[in-house]
């Protein structure tokens, strides 16, 4: 019966049609016509009260809450001229995940009537379950109180699906007691913590006029698409989103004929759908394409502020997920979907700058001399060196996981890579005083009708888990189920922390009487004395590396379970606490719910491959040897000899995959830890190995058991057919 659902699934997939590709529309024409824009405003809104918002959203001023009750009206009848009937406070928990509370512009008269009514107070304050989310014991469960805040920085939309339009408000999300239960907080406090140490050290450089910094964030999305049939048959897929078990088909990624191939048909409708509905949110994807593995695909848009980024990366998950279920598919987010071949990261290119200074991790043509971007590389080596960890930390997830430290992502250790002109710039610096760059050159492909062109002073080094790509360092060991959050709540902090450092040293030796050229020499050379052991242009992939690393000092920190608990470290929670981001309070309830959803995640796991080697696997197995006995005796009474190799062989390997889940089972039956982080250990080194055991037998029962009993789509049939 399973095997003719397989075959039904087959069927359907392979004689489904892709849905028709919409008319396509001028991108002028579509462009954020979702979005409460700026120029939405200031069409709608009184000349002072528009001023008052372009004022906060620009300079990242203090808002004027009077102003609340005139932009209210306006996001309401636009929101309502588009068909909204609800709004939404929409924020950020500390679950990866988007959530949204929806209430009714609907307001009864007292004469039984009703009008659409929004207020200025109900912009700007909502107030959702507080207790109802992780919070990592801020809050006791009966204590529920939670507030929403409007973030005016970034802008209002409306969601549309076919079940109608809701307007949308990005919010914070606190506590009663005013600590953040979200992850826009954070980040919009180490925005301005990294904005003021900047606006120090430009000063210092002898900038009179100075826009407020901001960071920026470009996220590469990559993700797997396999058909709604096969998936709800997968009991794996649908409750963690990978698979648990499965054979690797005889086929994967090694003729690396994925990589950039042609987009399959239906996969490129679904890709435009998607980025239809991204321009209509203001979103700028830029880029598509296959990604290296079978099945696997990657989207990316252009950089933007990092608070809005990271709003915008939440809706591309969002997106992704909602319109591959019109399209027939399950967008799989997690980090390893699939053994054997490549899994999903989320590269975040992060980049710092103002209006009047521009990009300031912007090297141009001669870095030697750029003191500014010196300045601002060399604070970024000083805090990746110094807080090497909490990056670490900050995409450590039990997904994440199967991914860091392969042959396929970052390994867990921190590094930086400058590329060859940067690194010979700061080796000539640690030396004494930079004389020269490296100049870019000239390819010439040697083919007179090809043109020749610029070439980039340094190559790219894909091993790299934190990397210098220009203008820009591409934080490559962010999982693609993760919020880009936390990642740049790390960056801008310790960029603050570094900033702050070289602002304070600088002062110091040039009240002292140093000139500004020798004190910005003498602060990049203790940088590079101090912190160049971060700085690796080698392969990261080698075991040669992690050798290297160690007698560097530099931490390995292999999996969640160990690098988690630096979030409760004194130099991590001074650090947080002195710049302005995380109380230790707030920082304690991170690393608590994080732990706990590292816990859980690895218990749901173990429960399923119990339940699924019970009823699904097992009695495949016992059915095939049912068979294969009648086979065998059925033949020997007639004189044919039929070899018992394979019933021995199943039905060892069946003995061995019960005896395993057994142990499995047992283990999960322990509860008594004395800390968060003994229980992590614990489902590190004890339940996920047993799992892999479990694993191990049942992919290998699926090698031997005839395909018409084998109950679960297989990888050849979710990776191939499309």
């Amino acid at each position: 019966m399973t095997h003719e659902l397989r075959v039904q699934a087959v069927s359907q997939v392979t004689d489904r049609k892709p849905l028709p590709p919409k008319v396509p529309q001028r991108l002028e024409a579509l462009w954020a016509t979702d979005v409460f824009t700026l120029s939405k405003m200031q069409a709608s809104l009184p000349k002072d009260v528009f001023k008052s918002v372009k004022h906060t959203v620009k300079t990242g001023g203090k808002l004027d809450v009077s102003v609340a009750g005139a932009v209210a009206a306006a996001m309401k009848d636009w929101a309502t001229s588009k068909g909204a009937l609800y709004y939404a406070h929409v924020f950020y928990p500390m679950t990866n995940a988007t959530a949204e509370k929806h209430d009714g512009f609907i307001s009864v008269q007292s004469d039984g009537s009703v009008i659409t009514e929004f207020t200025g107070k109900v912009l700007v304050q909502g107030e959702p379950d507080g207790s109802s989310f992780p919070n990592g014991g801020l809050r006791s469960t009966f204590e529920a109180r939670g507030y929403t805040a409007w973030d005016v920085t970034s802008p209002a939309y409306v969601m549309e699906t076919d079940n109608g339009v809701t307007l949308c408000i990005p919010t914070v999300f606190i506590s009663w007691t005013g600590e953040a239960l979200d992850k826009k907080t954070p980040l919009l406090r180490s925005i301005a913590a990294m904005s003021k140490a900047a606006v120090r050290v430009l000063k210092l450089l002898g900038h009179t006029d100075i826009a407020p910094v901001n960071s920026s964030c470009g996220a590469e999305q990559e993700y797997f698409l396999v058909d709604a049939h096969f998936a709800h048959s997968r009991p794996d897929l649908l409750l963690t989103g990978r698979t648990l078990f499965g054979k690797p088909a005889a086929k994967g990624q090694q003729f690396d004929d994925h990589y950039f191939g042609a987009i399959p048909e239906r996969v490129q409708v679904f890709m435009q759908d998607v980025e239809e509905r991204m321009y209509r949110l203001g979103i700028p994807a830029k880029t598509r394409h296959n990604e290296v593995a079978p099945g696997q695909f990657e989207i990316a848009p252009f950089f933007e502020a990092a608070n809005v980024a990271s709003d915008h990366q939440q809706l591309i998950m969002t997106l992704l997920k909602m319109t591959a279920k019109k399209h027939g598919f399950v967008c799989l987010l997690h980090e390893k979907p699939f053994a054997g071949i490549n899994g999903s990261g989320k590269h975040v290119n992060w980049s710092v700058g103002n209006a009047t200074q521009g990009n300031l991790l912007d090297p141009g043509d001669t870095p030697h001399s750029n003191m500014q971007f010196l300045l601002f590389c060399g604070a970024v080596i000083r805090g990746a060196h110094k807080y090497g960890p909490l990056l670490r930390a900050v995409v450590a997830t039990a997904s994440n996981d199967h991914r860091l430290g392969a042959n396929e992502a970052p390994p867990a250790i921190i590094s930086v890579y400058l590329g060859s002109q940067l690194e010979n710039v700061f080796k000539q610096i640690s030396a004494g005083q930079p004389e020269s760059s490296d100049h870019a050159g000239v390819m010439d492909l040697g083919v007179d009708t090809l043109p020749s062109f610029p070439k980039d002073p340094g190559d790219r080094n894909r091993t790299s888990p934190f990397a210098f790509t220009g203008n820009r360092f591409e934080f490559r060991a962010v999982g693609s189920n993760q919020s880009v959050s936390g990642p740049l709540v790390a960056m801008n902090t310790i960029l603050a922390d570094s900033l702050t450092w070289i602002a304070d040293e600088m002062d110091g030796k040039m009240t002292a009487g140093m000139d500004l050229n020798g004190a910005v020499h003498a602060v990049l050379k203790e940088v590079m004395d101090k912190h160049s052991a971060v700085v690796f242009g080698g392969n990261g992939y080698s075991e040669e590396w992690h050798k290297i690393a160690e007698e560097r000092g530099l931490a390995n920190l292999r999996t969640t379970a160990d690098a988690l608990p630096v979030l409760k470290a004194d130099y991590i929670e001074e650090l947080f606490d002195r710049v302005g981001v995380l109380t230790p309070v707030e920082l304690e309830s991170r690393f608590d719910v994080y732990a706990e959803q590292y816990i859980l995640a690895i218990e749901v796991e173990a429960k399923l491959v119990i339940s699924m080697a019970k009823t699904m696997i097992y009695p495949a197995a016992v059915r095939y040897l049912s068979e294969l006995s009648n086979a065998i005796s059925n033949l020997k009474e007639i004189g044919i000899a039929l070899e018992q190799e394979t019933a021995e062989k199943v039905a060892g390997l069946t003995k061995s995959m019960t005896d395993m889940v057994s142990k499995l089972g047992a283990a999960l039956d322990k509860h008594d830890f004395a800390t968060a982080e003994e229980h992590m250990q614990y489902s590190s080194q004890t339940i996920r190995p047993l799992m892999d055991k479990v694993r191990e037998y049942a992919d290998a029962l699926e090698g031997e058991i005839a395909d018409d009993f084998w109950p679960l789509p297989t990888y050849q049939e979710m990776l191939f057919v499309k």
